[in-house]
């Protein structure tokens, strides 16, 4: 049975997605999605008028996606340290997963072109995640707004650095899968616990 209406939609998306992985956004065409896809150039447009919209589109599907995978620091442990520990952890095999490293690169090949995509994509990438850590911190410690928010900057920077650079960067081999059950066994969480815990004991002098 054909797809129609709300499930072409995300059908398309989905494709899309992994079109413009693939091809970047000037390669990708409308032809390879609508044949890649197994639907009409005509249904396709009925979706999506452009290109350039479908471009958006996709990049709120993977907001979508990369936020649904990260969940809240609270839904991890009812332990702050290991809720934390926990959170980043995920957070930078997301960021590691090489569709995520894919697409980062090509929001970026396009800022030009949609400097609202790529703010769309740093939201979801560092702001919104820094705004969960903010409040948790904020909650579980008692800190202030301000508090929590500059705790939660220091935290991200030293969660990401230098690993995610180095794997934006093509220095170092992308993770090809990703549970969304939980962190691979042999995921290093050493250095995050570390500084969660140093995190936790410079709020707790405050």
């Amino acid at each position: 049975m054909a797809r129609r209406g709300d499930e072409l939609r995300e059908h398309i998306l989905w494709v899309a997605k992994d079109v413009f992985l693939e091809m970047g956004f000037e390669r990708a065409s409308m032809d390879v999605v609508a044949r890649r896809g197994e639907t009409s150039k005509r249904s396709l447009y009925a979706h999506f008028e452009s290109k350039e919209k479908l471009y958006l589109a996709v990049i709120d599907l993977v907001r979508g996606l990369f936020l649904g995978r990260l969940r809240m620091p609270g839904d991890y442990s009812d332990d702050p340290a290991q809720a934390l520990a926990m959170f980043c952890g995920r957070y930078l095999e997301a960021l590691l997963y090489q569709p995520s490293i894919q697409m980062c690169r090509v929001s970026m090949a396009e800022t030009g072109r949609f400097p609202q995509g790529a703010a769309q994509h740093y939201d979801v990438m560092f702001t919104e995640v820094e705004a969960r850590l903010g409040a948790y911190l904020q909650t579980a410690f008692g800190v202030s707004g301000e508090a929590g928010t500059a705790a939660a900057h220091r935290l991200i920077g030293q969660v990401i650095y230098p690993r995610y650079v180095r794997a934006l960067f093509g220095i170092d081999e992308l993770a090809k899968s990703f549970n969304n059950d939980a962190l691979p066994a042999d995921f290093d969480l050493a250095p995050i616990r570390g500084a969660v815990v140093d995190l936790i004991q410079s709020l707790r002098k405050k």
